[in-house]
């Protein structure tokens, strides 16, 4: 679109969902790795939903039945999930039941979808305030768990602006909200999953150590990897351990040591010199390891945070030299020793380390199975799920999520990990993989 016809955005006001049912009230306690991530506040994402194929007349009707379908999904939703209808306790440490509810917005943009690329460009042609929810004057964030905002473009296609505390869920969590008010939104009587709290059950160890936090000038950047690069490093990490039958390169493994190394070259001229440290820390999913803590018929439905973090740490001279079957291994090993070191904190007797976060450290999420790309409130499947992050410019951090359609088969990586100095420098490397 040209500057004279910048699209807009026109919200309705913000308006309660409370729970479609009577919900319990008091007060639950959030779980020891709930609170190891209480402090990353909110995680904020948008699913884009591509147009329908009927005429506009019935593109209009059906686009305010979804909507209303969709508050009506998540107003069923929070009886089960009555936890996420209430508030974080000022303390931070455990929820209040209040059954308030959610905060869910509706808007209208003035363009069709296509008119700003899908929002899969970068950087957003719309400002990713206007695509997310707020809530109304005057309420405090600080005690809210989720927040909508459903966006409706003229061609029919949604955009939906997704807001949640991260101390009561975690993105697979999430998820499993989402979906179930997708699946209720849909007339499912009940969501496919029945939903569990039991934070209590998970002991409380040593928490991490507080660290230093440092705001930098980080710039958003977006990488397709694409499906040959990804096989030709399984294919190269595959030669390189010949001898070691049963070896296995997956996807995150190639794709983490590709955006390891291209960051550690583009940071050359950063660091202090060739022996100083670089770092990937990344969030390994623990739910199996929970078999032993909670009942085996309720891991499936626990929703609290589940991730426990990984970290790869070397000299910055050595990932540079290193071939990437080199790197892949180092991720793997530091995969691999997750579930010792989580039984050990488990048992307290080992602390929950957390790598300084620093500009020497990156810290990546995988989005590309969480099943936030499967949600389907009643208009079909998004086309595309991606973190809005531009306003986090505490932690030098990444995201792989699924490549829009046309591109499937890669996986696209959202960057916000270098500063302008060493953006050049990290989309030119990156390039290579593409």
């Amino acid at each position: 679109m040209t500057s004279s016809s910048t699209p807009t955005v026109t919200k309705s006001p913000p308006a309660l969902i409370p729970p479609a049912g009577p919900t319990p009230r008091g007060t639950l306690a959030l779980s020891s790795i709930d609170k190891t991530v209480a402090g990353s506040g909110f995680v904020c994402l948008i699913q884009v939903f591509s147009p329908p194929s009927p005429s506009a007349a019935r593109r209009d009707l059906g686009a305010a039945a979804a909507v209303a379908a969709m508050r009506e999904g998540f107003a069923r939703a929070l009886v089960p999930y009555y936890p996420v209808a209430g508030r974080v306790a000022p303390s931070g440490l455990a929820v209040d039941c209040t059954g308030e509810g959610i905060w869910f917005v509706e808007a209208a943009a003035s363009c069709a979808l296509a008119d700003v690329d899908g929002l899969e460009c970068c950087p957003l042609p719309i400002p990713q305030k206007l695509l997310l929810p707020r809530p109304p004057p005057g309420e405090k964030l600080d005690g809210l768990i989720f927040m909508v905002q459903a966006t409706r473009f003229t061609c029919g296609g949604f955009a939906v602006g997704i807001i949640f505390r991260h101390a009561v869920f975690d993105g697979q969590g999430a998820a499993q909200f989402l979906t179930a008010a997708g699946e209720l939104a849909r007339g499912l009587k009940a969501p496919s999953v029945a939903p569990v709290w039991d934070r209590d059950a998970i002991p409380d160890p040593p928490g991490p150590l507080p660290g230093q936090v440092t705001e930098f000038r980080l710039v958003t950047q977006v990488a397709d990897i694409s499906a040959e690069s990804i096989a030709r490093v399984k294919d190269e990490f595959k030669q390189a351990s010949a001898a070691s039958a049963g070896e296995v390169c997956s996807t995150f493994d190639a794709v983490t040591a590709i955006v390891f190394k291209c960051r550690t070259l583009a940071l050359a001229s950063a660091l202090p010199d060739d022996d100083a440290e670089v770092r990937v820390a990344f969030a390994v999913s623990t739910r199996r390891l929970l078999r032993g803590v909670l009942p085996i018929p309720t891991v499936e439905g626990y929703y609290g945070n589940c991730v426990f973090l990984a970290c790869v740490a070397r000299a910055g001279k050595a990932v540079r030299e290193a071939a990437l079957a080199e790197v892949v291994g180092a991720v793997r090993e530091a995969k691999e020793a997750v579930p010792a070191r989580f039984a050990g904190w488990m048992r307290g007797v080992e602390q929950y380390d957390v790598p300084p976060l620093d500009y020497s450290t990156v810290t990546l999420s995988d989005w590309t199975r969480l099943g936030l790309d499967e949600v389907d409130y009643g208009f079909g499947v998004p086309g595309y799920v991606s973190p809005l992050n531009d306003h986090d410019n505490f932690i030098v951090q990444l995201h792989y999520v699924r490549p829009p359609a046309p591109r499937r088969g890669g996986v696209r990586v959202v960057l916000r990990c270098v500063e302008e100095p060493h953006a050049a420098a990290l989309a030119v490397e990156l390039a290579k993989f593409a």
